[in-house]
Order: C-alpha cells, then sequence, then structure tokens
C-alpha cells in the first residue's frame, strides 16, 4: 500500500476495549467515546460492541455520533449558536450546555430534552496550560455553586472534565473528592454525571479494580449514573503513520526526510514541542526523521536504527490515532495520509485514500 497512511490495528484496539468493557461490568459507569480525540467512523462498529455511545464538541460532530456510532450521543460544545441549537437537538440523547448563559439562552429551545451543564472544579492534571481546562481565566464551565443553584432544576446532570493523561489513581481519587466536597449537594440533586476524558486507564499496570470500585461508590453514594468519556484511553498505541524515506542527508547530524509531515499530519507533536514514537528504536545509527514540508522545524524526532537509511526504507510512527487523525490538514498540499484498517485476522483493508480532488475541495 502505498504510503503514507494511518493504519488501525483492532488487535491493539482490543486490549482497550476489553478494559473499558470490564471496567464498565464492574463499576456502572457508562463509557462514551470523545469524539474530538478520535473520530475515524471505519472502526465505530467494533468499538460499539464495547462502549455505550459518543460525546462531542461541536455540531458536526454530534451529526457523526448519530450517523455513526450506536448507543447514546451526547451533545457538548463550548458555546452553541442560534442557527445550530435546533439541529443539536434533533441529533442527540442529551445537550451539554457551558455556561448557565447558554443554559438560559436555550432554555425554551431544549425544554423537552435532557439537559446537563458543564462545571469546572478549578484543579486539573494537566502539564501544559494550553489544554488546562482549570487555567486562569477559563471558559470551560461553571466554577461557582451559588452560579449554578439557581438553575439546577432546569438539568438533570454535570460534566466534569479536569483529568489530562492522568495515569495516577490517588491524583483521579483526590480530585473526585474535591468535587464531591465543594458541589455534593448539586450533585445530589442530579440524575447522571460524567466525569470526562483524560483518566488513562487502559494504561500498563493501572489500578482498574481500584477505579471501578470508587466509581460505583461514588454513583452509588449519590443516586447517579456515571458517565466516563475516555478519548485517548480507548484508541492508545492502537495505530501507527506509515511513512517512506524520500531522501538522505548529512548535515551535522543525519537527516531522512519522509514522505509525511508532523505540521499536516501530526500536528499536536508541534503544538505541544514533543517528539514522535518510533518502532523499533534501537540500534546503532542515530537519524533525525524530518517531514516534507516547508517549515523549519517540521521534525518528527531522532531515533536509532540497527543500520544507515536510505530512499525506500519504511517507517513506523507508533501512536497516530488520539488527536492526530482529528487534526490532520492540507499545510504545502503534502497527501493526505489514507486510512487502513488492519482485522483482527491479519488482512489489511483500505477505508479511505485521500487525492487531489480532497485538497482542491478543502478550499475554493
Amino acid at each position: 500500500m502505498q504510503t503514507p497512511y494511518y493504519l488501525i490495528d483492532k488487535s491493539q484496539l482490543l486490549p482497550n476495549m476489553e478494559k473499558i468493557a470490564w471496567l464498565r461490568e464492574n463499576s456502572g459507569a457508562k463509557a462514551l467515546l470523545a469524539l474530538k480525540c478520535f473520530a475515524s467512523w471505519g472502526v465505530f462498529d467494533f468499538m460499539s460492541h464495547y462502549m455505550d455511545g459518543t460525546t462531542s464538541s461541536s455540531l458536526f460532530e454530534v451529526k457523526l455520533g448519530r450517523e455513526k456510532f450506536p448507543g447514546e450521543t451526547h451533545a457538548y460544545s463550548v458555546a452553541w449558536a442560534d442557527h445550530e441549537i435546533d439541529e443539536v437537538l434533533a441529533n442527540s440523547d442529551k445537550v451539554i450546555f457551558n455556561t448557565v448563559g447558554q443554559l438560559t439562552r436555550f432554555e425554551a429551545a431544549s425544554r423537552n430534552h435532557i439537559r446537563g451543564l458543564r462545571v469546572n472544579p478549578g484543579v486539573s492534571t494537566s502539564d501544559f496550560d494550553l489544554a488546562d481546562p482549570a487555567r486562569p481565566f477559563s471558559r470551560l464551565g461553571e466554577h461557582d455553586p451559588k452560579d449554578i443553584e439557581p438553575v439546577a432544576d432546569l438539568i438533570t446532570g454535570f460534566m466534569f472534565h479536569n483529568n489530562c493523561e492522568n495515569a495516577d489513581f490517588d491524583r483521579f481519587d483526590d480530585m473526585l473528592t474535591l468535587i464531591e466536597t465543594r458541589f455534593g449537594p448539586l450533585i445530589k440533586r442530579m440524575n447522571w454525571v460524567s466525569l470526562g476524558g483524560g483518566i488513562h486507564f487502559t494504561g500498563a499496570d493501572y489500578p482498574l479494580d481500584r477505579l471501578a470500585e470508587r466509581l460505583k461508590r461514588f454513583a452509588g453514594e449519590n443516586e447517579i449514573q456515571v458517565y466516563l468519556e475516555p478519548g485517548e484511553a480507548a484508541i492508545t498505541k492502537s495505530t501507527t503513520l506509515e511513512v517512506t524515506v524520500l531522501d538522505t542527508m548529512f548535515n551535522g547530524k543525519n537527516l531522512a526526510i519522509v514522505d509525511s509531515s508532523i505540521e499536516a499530519h501530526m500536528l499536536d507533536l508541534l503544538i505541544y514541542r514533543e517528539s514522535a514514537k518510533m518502532a523499533p528504536n534501537d540500534g546503532p545509527e542515530d537519524w533525525m526523521i524530518c517531514g516534507k514540508s516547508c517549515l523549519a522545524g517540521d521534525i518528527f524526532g531522532e531515533f536509532k536504527f540497527p543500520k544507515p537509511l536510505q530512499a525506500g526504507d519504511r517507517l513506523s510512527i507508533q501512536d497516530a490515532a488520539g488527536y492526530t487523525m482529528v487534526k490532520k490538514n492540507w499545510f504545502n498540499g503534502v497527501k493526505m495520509p489514507a486510512i487502513a484498517i488492519r482485522e483482527l485476522n491479519g488482512t489489511i483493508r483500505l477505508q479511505r485514500d485521500f487525492g487531489y480532488d480532497d485538497f482542491t475541495a478543502a478550499l475554493s
């Protein structure tokens, strides 16, 4: 298959799904796929056997969830527009408003719908200010119980989203306790609470049994249905970006230029100034892997190889699913990676290719 392409491997996706299914069974919590992280619907039928539905960040994600993923469709956005709200309501089971202002603005339109409100507890686990929902002056949710109290009867649930790549159960436990302490009386008036995503519970050695017990206790003590919104946890380590070396050179370091671009195809790494992951990454040869766009800093990272790279060599860049495929773009007109799926029996099928017509259709 011609590179570049994203390869979603169901055999690598399956262990994540099985852990999600176990957690659902043992905690009573429901799991919704966060489409802002991963929206490649070619594997939605497979994932829907292990998850309860989707949650969104926009009208288009709401519609995608409704059309492509069996189960519940939760509709959240930082701000809904007047011309969107009717379509949002028509395509969702629950609508979650970001502020009291949005809730009251669309109260009449959403009166016969299940409604929730995002609440910001003021703490998070993010290591990046850019992604920290609890950063100073955050616009993400209501902060003060006194502001929520007057509209509590208009809603039946809350959404808290303050975990970010949190692999520390004790930290999760502490923050949930803080949420209970600060918002407990309001939570007890609700029917459901979403604790968002960012809990890395499918990672190696995560105490899944302790998480299940904590979630079950939280649900029981407050008499609510708990939702989780896994994104990275659902698809971590499931997908690679397959690329080919086009050229090599030496300029103080060994450089290899591949037929892909971090700016266009793994943008999150550039935004957060992180290196890609390569497998294998072992050997005496040190090489910098470079993208083919004209951006000087279009660099995937520096890796080790058993022998010198040369044009035609194939490389596999790891963990290319979360916040990657959803952010790909047409910078420099570099060919968009195709999307391929490896089935459980090992066969690979091309799900979608992209060409010049797709490039021109993105602009006018």
